[in-house]
């Protein structure tokens, strides 16, 4: 759960803290029932990835093991087991945006989130 608080702050600055804090019990409560892959290094976790069937809730890796893989490993491991899915991204995080497409996402609709005013697109990555 630290990861996911710290990785939302930093990656989503446009977005006020105190909503990642006032979602913090809620993503608690939910995350058990969701299909979670982590990454672990040295008996600590790092990085982890979740899942509600085909729809990714999201990818999170500590600020300290970023950009060395990890989250092409995590997204390839749930991409053996499925010809489709599905992530809503905010606009405004092109790095997240550019990570998904450089993975073969491509964007299929935007929105505007309720929760934040923000406008987010979702991707969509298809087995060839």
């Amino acid at each position: 759960m630290q990861i996911w608080k710290k990785e939302n702050i930093k990656a989503h600055q446009f977005i006020s803290e105190e909503y990642w804090e006032s979602n913090y019990r809620y993503v608690k409560e939910i995350l058990p029932n969701a299909e979670i892959y982590v990454y672990v290094i040295k008996e600590n976790i790092v990085g982890f990835i979740g899942l509600e069937q085909n729809y990714i809730e999201g990818i999170f890796i500590d600020t300290n093991s970023q950009c060395k893989g990890i989250g092409t490993l995590l997204l390839n491991k749930v991409k053996e087991n499925r010809n489709t899915l599905t992530l809503n991204v905010y606009k405004k995080n092109i790095n997240a945006i550019n990570f998904y497409k450089k993975n073969d996402f491509v964007i299929t609709n935007e929105s505007i989130d309720k929760n934040t005013n923000e406008i987010e697109y979702t991707m969509t990555w298809n087995r060839s």
